[in-house]
């Protein structure tokens, strides 16, 4: 049981990896509703925007999982993610 765990959040890392270096082209992907908001689980400096107070816009986030912080992520992903949450805490 321990393994699969530990699978399945490579599994999840690597995917959040692979929208990280996406990033770019996410943007034009959530203007068609494709790619959702996703607070709580970018990487510190990976967020695509808005880091909350005492930062300005994307790679500012100063820990990672700031609940301030966001990152686009395929719709319906973020909820799945631990620590994901569609509303800025």
């Amino acid at each position: 049981m321990a393994v699969h765990k530990r699978t399945s959040a490579a599994v999840v890392a690597g995917a959040l990896t692979a929208l990280l270096v996406a990033a770019p082209a996410s943007t034009a992907l959530a203007a068609d509703g494709d790619m959702e908001k996703c607070y709580g689980v970018a990487k510190a400096g990976q967020n695509d925007c808005a880091a909350g107070e005492g930062t300005t816009c994307q790679g500012t986030s100063t820990v990672d999982g700031q609940k301030n912080a966001w990152i686009y992520v395929p719709a319906g992903l973020c909820e799945k993610l631990v620590g994901g949450s569609l509303e800025e805490a």
